[in-house]
């Protein structure tokens, strides 16, 4: 279960959480300065000082302080993950014509289509940049790591653009674009810090596979927020995934469990690529009544239950330690 034994676990993860957080942020704002021309960093640096979690860059570092006990001059390499990220991101607001990102406008939204894109590539390329800055024994294999995430990732994304238009998609299908869209980046920052600190290829294993399962975990706590956090946390509208028909696990496998009229309330959202936002009650209810919130609960602690179990096998008690107790708290998460 996704629990801490006493407050005082869940502070000290919080504590260091927020350090490596701060640090993070500190060192993302010396990127991209004093370069031109600026319509094409200025929309770079904008995107890097929202208010990302931060997971991925942490992650490279807690995978290097599970094998060696800390994560020493690795900072540029967890930040090549998070400007990659953000070149992900950048992106997708193109296609999916969003307007806010926490709050503030997408980059193509406060300047354009074009500028979106060029910025974008040129953060993909500064990515690599970053991650070039320290030699590592592992560096070959680490820049093939990243290169390959990019194609996944690019797999998950169109995948789900091409949900957009199927009336038929199942679960194994919405489990696999989430696995690549993104589950993958997450397992590859744990990969990235395992290489870094010369992880053996069991260890590369375990954390490979602990990223995949709380990569999983994570989407699907995404859709959990999506339709019970308050909305002040959460920052969306609650619901906003039933009002576009977005095929979440949670609509997918609620039409697999329901029947009757609930089922056909699902599949009427499904094939109008959404509904209003006052059925988004009736819509919770259903998912109520046919389970699908519990199982999803259920998926999310049987991740969390198995990616301690690989953690375990790591050799730092220490970095371990971090590991679990931070995948424990963004499952517990309320935005």
């Amino acid at each position: 279960m996704t629990t801490f034994h006493n407050q005082s676990e869940y502070s000290e993860i919080q504590q260091k959480y927020a350090e490596m957080h701060a640090s993070i942020n500190q060192k993302l704002k010396t990127c991209l300065v004093n370069k031109t021309p600026e319509s094409l960093y200025a929309p770079g640096r904008y995107i890097l000082e929202g208010k990302g979690k931060r997971i991925r860059p942490v992650l490279v570092l807690l995978g290097a302080e599970s094998i060696l006990g800390h994560y020493d001059n690795l900072l540029d390499l967890a930040l090549s993950v998070e400007v990659l990220h953000n070149f992900t991101l950048i992106h997708d607001d193109i296609m999916d014509r969003a307007d806010l990102r926490h709050g503030r406008d997408t980059v193509h939204k406060k300047w354009n289509d074009n500028i979106g894109i060029l910025s974008g590539d040129m953060m993909l390329a500064f990515a690599y940049e970053l991650a070039l800055l320290r030699p590592l024994k592992n560096l070959h294999q680490i820049l093939s790591i990243i290169t390959q995430s990019t194609i996944t990732i690019c797999e998950g994304q169109t995948l789900d653009l091409d949900f957009e238009t199927r009336h038929d998609v199942t679960i194994s299908e919405y489990l696999d674009m989430i696995s690549k869209k993104t589950g993958r980046l997450i397992a590859a920052s744990l990969e990235i810090g395992g290489l870094a600190a010369e992880a053996s290829p069991e260890q590369f294993k375990s954390l490979s596979k602990f990223g995949e399962l709380i990569g999983q975990a994570f989407q699907i706590q995404d859709d959990l927020l999506d339709i019970m956090a308050d909305d002040k946390k959460f920052g969306k509208v609650p619901g906003g995934d039933v009002m576009t028909g977005k095929k979440t696990f949670l609509l997918l496998r609620a039409i697999e469990l329901s029947s009757g009229e609930d089922r056909d309330i699902l599949q009427k959202i499904v094939d109008n690529h959404g509904t209003t936002q006052d059925n988004v009650p009736k819509v919770k209810a259903i998912y109520e009544r046919c389970g699908v919130l519990t199982e999803a609960k259920d998926m999310i602690n049987k991740n969390f239950d198995e990616s301690k179990e690989l953690a375990n096998q790591l050799p730092s008690s220490q970095g371990r330690k971090a590991l679990i107790d931070f995948a424990a708290m963004i499952m517990k998460r309320e935005s």
